[in-house]
């Protein structure tokens, strides 16, 4: 059975008619980024493809594509006997590589041979990637918005996640982005994702949306942490209706003590964060912050945080970059609980947004 060959636009619409998508890169390539529920078969793994690279360079061409023909066969024979045993004769997998040329080629044309329907996206990666950055201007127009506005510890999050579990479409940049979208924002031990990944994973949910009903997006800024928001997202995001969302001061402290449980736990990693804002608040005033964190005095030193610098820079920004926010629905919360937000997350729902 030939393979049949598919185009990067092609692929963009075509994603969900393949029983799997077949990375057939190396595992550091994957891990940059990769289509959509791409799982990954190696055709040369991270060593051997540095060693065929080297032996290219060193060497000449020949000499490279013959010892790299021996090992992929050998990865190839790997994959299908851990994966592609128990397929049927109608399987249909979709592969690719960086351009579409010997990895995947070789995949394809064996699983081919077996009798499998597959696909090969010409151009690999690289051309779908191109394509996916052409469409996402695309896939951020076609919808309508209503932004969670509210400054620091509001519980803009906190709401996503109970519209998302009320039914509602939400778009939580910060959970794709694994940051927090602050100076103290960054998360202990998880890495951000490359901006790639990030732009992928961006184009992948909004994609998926339906644009008869509105998407529930927070008021980010145009980084989450190193991660740059798609502009065509900010530019709509920003010209959206928006959602005020206002919180007791002393609620707001004791949310921000619960989502950023591990500052509380390891007051040096606070002290250290705390830090970057020496240039913005001065080193007087950090140096204060500092010591009345190893004093025990967090929760004082986070309503600091909110009055003297993150309030004011919120307020600020929030009027100057949404342009509708002079005219947003107003949305006061009388707690952090949980029953507080189903509530308000209901009521939003009921009321269109």
């Amino acid at each position: 059975m030939p393979v049949h060959t598919l185009s990067a636009a092609d692929t963009l619409r075509r994603l969900q008619d393949f029983h799997a998508i077949i990375d057939a890169r190396s595992e550091d390539e994957h891990a940059l980024d990769h289509l959509p529920g791409a799982v990954n078969w190696p055709t040369l793994n991270n060593v051997e493809r540095a060693t065929i690279g080297t032996l290219y360079k060193q060497v000449n061409a020949f000499e490279a594509k013959k010892r790299g023909a021996a090992i992929a066969a050998r990865n190839i024979a790997g994959h299908i006997e851990k994966h592609a045993l128990d397929k049927a004769r109608d399987w249909k997998p979709l592969v690719y590589c960086w351009r579409g040329g010997n990895r995947s080629g070789a995949l394809a044309t064996i699983l081919s041979a077996i009798g499998f329907q597959v696909s090969l996206v010409d151009g690999g990666y690289k051309a779908w990637r191109a394509a996916m950055v052409a469409d996402l201007p695309t896939q951020a127009g076609r919808l309508h918005y209503r932004v969670i506005c509210g400054p620091t510890g509001s519980g803009k999050t906190r709401l996503l996640q109970h519209l998302e579990q009320q039914g509602a479409q939400v778009l939580d940049l910060e959970a794709l982005a694994c940051h927090r979208s602050s100076v103290l924002g960054h998360i202990p031990g998880v890495a951000q994702p490359s901006q790639k990944r990030f732009d992928s994973l961006v184009w992948d949910r909004l994609r998926r949306f339906d644009d008869k009903r509105p998407v529930f997006v927070e008021s980010e800024s145009k980084k989450v942490g190193n991660l740059r928001v798609p502009d065509a997202l900010i530019e709509a995001m920003r010209a959206s209706p928006c959602i005020d969302l206002q919180l007791p001061d002393e609620e707001r402290v004791a949310l921000l003590m619960e989502d950023y449980d591990f500052f509380v736990k390891d007051p040096d990693f606070f002290c250290r964060r705390l830090e970057a804002l020496t240039e913005l608040r001065g080193k007087m005033t950090v140096g204060s912050w500092v010591t009345d964190v190893r004093e025990g005095r967090t929760a004082e030193v986070v309503m600091d945080l909110l009055r003297r610098h993150y309030d004011p820079t919120y307020a600020a920004s929030i009027r100057r970059n949404f342009v509708r926010y002079g005219e947003a629905t107003p949305l006061f919360m009388p707690d952090r609980s949980s029953g507080a937000f189903e509530t308000a997350a209901r009521q939003l729902l009921q009321t269109g947004g």
